[in-house]
């Protein structure tokens, strides 16, 4: 049975200290995406929607904004498939920036799809077989070989010569399937 949004944020601080309100967002989309792959039905109740910046938790982040919560708090007990699905997330994506987080989800089919519905400023809902369907496909298509996972220098360090004026045309070195290459494979 989903949890709220709120009890996997919650998660996710505890193994990430210090973790920043975007990079969390970022990481709840790969929680649902994966863990729709994986089992089928949604790790969280909310919805993921595409804003400026990416794939967001509306309701979860309108609530960490305000203080105020939408619903009444609610001690909520992770199964081990959800816990398995975070710690599988964090490992893969969790040394990388809030700014890493946002490129690469700017460049996959579930925000993209989203986006091109949307008006800037405004945010559309990322509908969960979209979610399923790419990360099902993108997990299907991985090896066995693992590569470390980059940290946010790393990354920062292989971006560093993009030019600004030309950051538009994607270069070798700063494709989404290069950024890719650098994520830790499931075994």
């Amino acid at each position: 049975m989903p949890v709220s949004a709120r009890t996997v944020a919650a998660e996710l601080r505890r193994r990430v200290p210090g973790l920043g309100s975007k990079k969390q967002h970022k990481l709840l989309y790969y929680c649902q995406g994966h863990h729709l792959a994986a089992v089928g039905k949604p790790l969280f109740r909310e919805s993921v929607s595409a804003w400026d910046m990416g794939p967001v938790v509306g309701q979860l982040w309108y609530e960490e904004k305000t203080g105020v919560p939408s619903l009444p708090t609610m001690s909520e007990e992770l199964t081990e498939a959800q816990l398995n699905t975070i710690g599988y997330v964090v490992s893969r994506y969790g040394a990388l920036s809030g700014t890493d987080l946002e490129h690469l989800t700017h460049s996959e089919s579930p925000w993209l799809d989203a986006d091109r519905d949307r008006r800037p400023h405004e945010s559309v809902r990322i509908p969960e077989q979209a979610l399923r369907s790419y990360f099902e496909a993108s997990d299907d298509c991985e090896d066995d070989d693992a590569t470390p996972p980059p940290d946010s220098q790393s990354v920062r360090n292989w971006l560093a010569g993009v030019d600004p004026e030309n950051a538009t045309r994607p270069k070798p070195q700063d494709t989404v399937e290069g950024l890719r290459r650098y994520l830790p494979r499931r075994g």
